[in-house]
């Protein structure tokens, strides 16, 4: 490695010196009123590996009078536990006796149809057309019958084996990825950088070591049959240089960057998600966050002060390099790893992706599907009829493409009626917290493999 582009990651290094600790999310650092000691532990049993934002969940108490941390859907995203043992296991333990759902909260704490501003969400959706890159239709929900004929002209879910032969095996555990020493930002941001150039994407780049991380080292040692040592720093670099150079490069904001379109803010409700022209971006930051595969608050962390807004001001971004390419056979879904992998024609595996994949009380299915349609910038109807009841909406509704809206800029429509994979409105909880049935994916990781898959890719839901 050359002087000169040590000296130039030296320099990249001191624009955030922050680094992560080993110990797990301790819950007083986003709510003062709860236990110095208290842990987030998912429904999964998994530590919750960020800091939850203020004013993202509300607390609520279940039965047991335990205090859980509940999303705007109405999801429980973790459970506020005693660490008590260092290694947390029987917080994990107490955590996975119980499956959440909604008749596990007390009723006077937890009402769906009060003044909560919850959903009974059903981020399942349907009926695209099979077309790439025009004009798309809309997304929309279709019924779920109890009985699915099989028609004549084309594949149904009901000329499927039975999910109970068709269920497929888990495959070997993954090559376990190193534990990571304590490293700065700056070395964390090359690690992530050289996993999504590599087609394992690490989710959101924000310069953090957490679960999406060691996911894609996983994938990415099963792939290749290498061992990647995240704490050889100027092995990771020396990679970098050979797949795209340095992992930070500079971007000039362009008139059409500062311009959009963009909107003030994402409404709740969806009777005024529909009121508006589009689902864009909110700021240009949004935007440009989105565009380098960057958290959104790393990218202002990169850059204090900068309005993003003026063109012409030149920024820091990531450098991700070229999307993946190359046929996708066939697809798993891992639930429990919470994980997309696609595999070739070859069964090697060619890329994997963090994802979000069902809920306790709106499971993704079992078994194997296919794909049935692909579409880019999808809109989306809601109809109260058929779809979850959102607020006090009782009209069916249709709302216009964008990032924004409820599947984001991709829509991978499976042969089980309703359900697909599609993208996100919130990328930096992706692998973090629970979807309503379908596989969210990024917007970007979404539309990568929505260009790798073909009508007919076999889609596998492993348990």
């Amino acid at each position: 490695m050359t002087l000169a582009f040590k000296t130039r990651f030296a320099l990249f290094a001191a624009l955030s010196a922050s680094t992560l600790g080993a110990s797990p999310v301790k819950a007083q650092d986003s709510f003062g009123s709860l236990p110095a000691d208290a842990v987030l532990v998912t429904p999964q049993g998994d530590i919750l590996d960020y800091v939850p934002e203020a004013g993202e969940l509300q607390t609520m108490r279940d039965r047991r009078g335990r205090t859980v941390l509940v999303d705007t859907w109405g999801n429980v995203v973790a459970i506020v536990m005693r660490s008590g043992r260092s290694d947390n296991s029987v917080a994990r333990r107490q955590a996975n006796v119980d499956v959440y759902s909604n008749q596990g909260f007390d009723n006077e704490a937890y009402d769906p149809n009060g003044d909560t501003g919850f959903s009974q969400p059903g981020d399942v959706t349907g009926s695209i057309p099979d077309f790439r890159e025009v004009t798309p239709q809309d997304v929309e929900r279709q019924e779920l019958p109890s009985n699915l004929p099989a028609p004549a002209d084309e594949n149904d879910m009901a000329a499927l084996p039975p999910l109970e032969e068709s269920t497929p095996q888990r495959q070997t555990t993954m090559p376990p990825a190193i534990a990571i020493t304590k490293k700065s930002s700056a070395e964390i941001t090359a690690l992530q950088v050289f996993l999504d150039r590599e087609g394992f994407s690490p989710g959101v780049i924000d310069g953090k070591m957490g679960s999406n991380v060691t996911k894609a080292i996983e994938t990415w040692q099963q792939s290749t049959g290498e061992t990647l040592d995240p704490n050889n720093t100027e092995d990771i670099l020396e990679r970098l240089r050979l797949n795209g150079g340095l992992p930070i490069t500079s971007y000039t904001i362009s008139a059409a960057d500062a311009a959009g379109p963009y909107v003030a803010s994402i409404p709740e409700d969806y009777a005024h998600k529909a009121a508006l022209p589009h689902l864009s971006y909110t700021s240009t930051a949004e935007m440009l966050a989105e565009k380098f595969h960057m958290d959104e608050n790393y990218l202002r962390e990169l850059n204090p002060g900068v309005d993003f807004t003026v063109p012409g001001s030149t920024i820091k971004v990531i450098n991700p390099g070229e999307a993946k390419t190359g046929k996708v056979a066939r697809i798993v879904a891992d639930k429990f790893r919470k994980q997309v992998l696609a595999y070739d024609d070859a069964g090697t595996l060619i890329a994997a992706y963090p994802a979000s994949i069902g809920s306790s009380d709106t499971p993704s299915p079992s078994g194997t599907v296919q794909v049935d349609r692909i579409a880019f910038d999808p809109g989306y109807t809601y109809n109260p009829k058929i779809n979850f009841k959102q607020g006090e909406n009782d009209k069916v509704l249709t709302l216009q493409p964008g990032p924004n809206g409820p599947v984001g800029t991709m829509w991978i429509a499976l042969s089980k009626p309703t359900y697909g994979i599609h993208g996100t409105p919130e990328p930096s909880k992706i692998g973090k917290t629970q979807s309503h049935g379908c596989v969210r994916l990024t917007n970007w990781d979404a539309r990568e493999l929505g260009k790798m898959v073909s009508v007919g890719t076999t889609v596998e839901f492993l348990d």
